[in-house]
């Protein structure tokens, strides 16, 4: 079954960095783009980035571009989400996310996510 472990969370002061990972199994890895979504609390789950298939296509929010890189190892079926300049307001849990419909359609699967804060 569709399986997405995340890992690397923790805490950190502001203006520090962190790297999240995403462990992916059962089902075909390098030909799904991959993204990554946060959930402050008390707010909605919102997008944060995504990766093509092949990792040559990236895109992000605005609130983070600049600072976090998204990418992917085919090789190793993970997704990284390498953040930078960490600010208060990026404390969330974070989320892989796949989506394996087709075209058109949704079919989600998440990752458990993992606590990311960020507090002097």
């Amino acid at each position: 079954q569709v399986q997405l472990v995340d890992s690397g969370g923790g805490l950190v002061q502001p203006g520090g960095s962190l790297r999240l990972s995403c462990l992916a199994s059962g089902f075909s890895f390098s030909t799904y783009a991959m993204s990554w979504y946060r959930q402050a609390p008390g707010k909605e789950r919102e997008f944060v980035a995504v990766i093509g298939s092949t990792g040559g296509v990236t895109n992000y929010a605005k609130s983070v571009k600049g600072r976090f890189t998204i990418s992917r190892d085919n090789a190793k079926n993970t997704v990284y989400l390498q953040m930078k300049s960490l600010r208060p307001e990026d404390t969330a849990v974070y989320y892989c996310n796949v989506n394996l419909g087709t075209v058109g359609t949704r079919n989600d699967y998440w990752g458990q996510g993992t606590q990311v804060t960020v507090s002097s």
